[in-house]
C-alpha cells in the first residue's frame, strides 16, 4: 500500500510540475462523455509499440486501479484475460479489434479503455540512464462507438533529477550500473504504475470522476 501511495504522490507531483511549467491546453470537450455516463469499464490488453515484452502485462496490471479509485466499476484483468483466451483471443491486437457490440455482450461494460505503450524501458545515454514509460489511451463507448476521451502520459526516472557526484567516469559507471539493475529488475514496472495513474486519474483534461466518486458529475478541477 505504501508503494502504491508513493506512485500516486509522484503522479500528483508530476501533474503539478507539468501544469506549472507549460501553458495549459484548451479545456477538453466532455459533451459526449457526460451524455454517455459510463459506469462499468473494461480495460483491454494494451498494444505494445516497443521491443519490450513486459510492456503489455505491466501496463495492464497497473491500469485498473486508478479507474477504480476514480469511481468506476472496472472488470478484473484476470477475468478479462481468461474470457479472451477462452474465445481464442490471445494478442492485444486481436482483443482491440473485437467489434464493440461483441465486447459489450461478453463483458456487459459501458465503455472500454484502449491503451497503447509507445515507450517502455531503460536507455543508456552516455552519463545518464533513464527509465521511461509512455502510453496513450482512448475511452470508447461500447454502445455507440463514440470516443468519449483520449489522452497520453509519461513517467520517467529523469524526473528525480539524480545527478552523479563522482565526476565524468563515476557518472558513466553509475549510469551503466543503473541501466543493468533497472533492466534485470524491471524498474519500468514502477513507472508503468505512475504513468497509468497520470493518464487515468481525474485531472485537468483527464477522465471524469465515476459514479462511485463524491465528485461525480463535476469536471476535473483545473490544476
Amino acid at each position: 500500500m505504501k508503494r502504491l501511495n508513493a506512485y500516486a504522490a509522484m503522479a500528483a507531483l508530476g501533474m503539478m510540475f507539468l501544469s506549472g511549467c507549460a501553458t495549459k491546453p484548451a479545456a477538453y470537450d466532455y459533451t459526449e462523455y457526460q451524455r454517455a455516463k459510463p459506469a462499468i469499464l473494461l480495460v483491454l490488453p494494451p498494444l505494445n509499440d516497443t521491443p519490450e515484452v513486459n510492456a503489455t502485462p505491466s501496463i495492464w496490471a497497473n491500469a485498473t486501479r486508478p479507474l477504480a479509485e476514480a469511481g468506476y466499476y472496472v472488470m478484473p484483468v484476470t477475468l478479462v484475460n481468461e474470457t479472451l483466451k477462452q474465445n481464442g483471443v490471445t494478442t492485444a491486437h486481436d482483443a482491440q479489434d473485437i467489434p464493440y457490440p461483441k465486447l459489450r455482450d461478453f463483458f456487459g461494460a459501458d465503455a472500454a479503455m484502449y491503451l497503447k505503450v509507445t515507450q517502455y524501458g531503460t536507455s543508456y545515454q552516455v552519463i545518464s540512464s533513464n527509465t521511461t514509460v509512455k502510453l496513450e489511451g482512448r475511452l470508447i463507448d461500447l454502445r455507440s462507438g463514440t470516443v468519449l476521451w483520449q489522452g497520453s502520459a509519461v513517467a520517467s526516472s529523469a524526473e528525480q533529477n539524480q545527478q552523479s557526484q563522482g565526476g565524468l567516469v563515476g557518472a558513466l559507471v553509475t549510469a551503466l550500473v543503473k541501466q543493468v539493475i533497472s533492466t534485470t529488475t524491471d524498474e519500468s514496472y514502477k513507472y508503468a504504475g505512475i504513468a497509468s495513474a497520470r493518464l487515468m486519474t481525474p485531472h485537468y483534461n483527464g477522465i471524469l470522476p465515476g459514479p462511485r466518486s463524491p465528485d461525480y458529475g463535476k469536471p476535473p478541477a483545473a490544476q
